[in-house]
């Protein structure tokens, strides 16, 4: 399978936390000649626990002075930081490696939920801690986890009755249950679904302009050696 360029590109580290931010400012990084993501220390993210599906919500102190991050399994309940602090919260943390401050931006957040961001950091996080620790409290990644975790929609179908009384009172007197589709349900799967396409899309073809540039590296090499003249 290629190896998609463009989320690569948004994984990068400040001061030993990772962080995935927005495609749009990367530049080529001359030492590894690939591009990479120029995060902004003001700029907002949120803190994602790749492991367990969860966002930072704040964070306190154990007996022993140990920072602890708090998270919850809700974008909504979620607290925004600069990147600065998000940070400085992360490498701070009893289990650093297990934690990613994500960008508050619309390409960050597509590549990062459906465009293999969230899977490619976990096999990266994956490599810096205990095995153990990562697989007792890894959730896996199905599209039913994300929007729950994205849409809150759990949260969303308990507050419901208690905003329309109105509606509970007519269905009690007819003894007919509503069967209407929840609208953003059905639009948080169709956005999903076209960004996991478009970014399989963008995937292949990044691969195939990679390994074609391979080819012509390849033929330009052998050119050169055939017109070399001999010693």
């Amino acid at each position: 399978m290629p190896v998609n360029l463009l989320t690569e590109a948004c994984i990068c580290h400040v001061r030993e936390a990772m962080v995935f931010w927005s495609p749009s400012t990367a530049r080529l990084n001359r030492g590894t000649c690939r591009a990479q993501a120029q995060p902004r220390l003001h700029g907002r993210v949120q803190i994602v626990d790749v492991f367990s599906l969860e966002v930072a919500t704040g964070y306190s102190r154990d007996p022993q002075g140990r920072l602890l991050l708090h998270a919850a399994p809700s974008v909504a309940e979620g607290r925004s930081w600069s990147l600065a602090k998000a940070a400085q919260l992360i490498r701070n943390e009893v289990r650093p490696h297990r934690w990613v401050a994500l960008q508050l931006d619309n390409r960050a957040w597509g590549l990062f939920w459906a465009g293999g961001g969230l899977q490619r950091c976990r096999e990266l996080l994956a490599e810096q801690t205990n095995a153990t620790e990562a697989c007792s409290a890894l959730v896996p990644a199905t599209p039913e986890a994300l929007l729950r975790l994205v849409l809150n929609l759990e949260s969303e179908a308990q507050a419901a009755p208690r905003r329309r009384p109105w509606q509970q009172a007519a269905t009690s007197e007819s003894g007919i249950r509503p069967t209407s589709p929840n609208p953003w349900k059905l639009v948080a799967w169709t956005s999903l679904a076209w960004m996991a396409v478009l970014s399989i899309t963008v995937a292949g073809f990044l691969g195939a302009l990679e390994r074609q540039e391979r080819k012509l590296d390849l033929l330009l090499e052998r050119s050169l050696q055939t017109n070399q003249p001999a010693s």
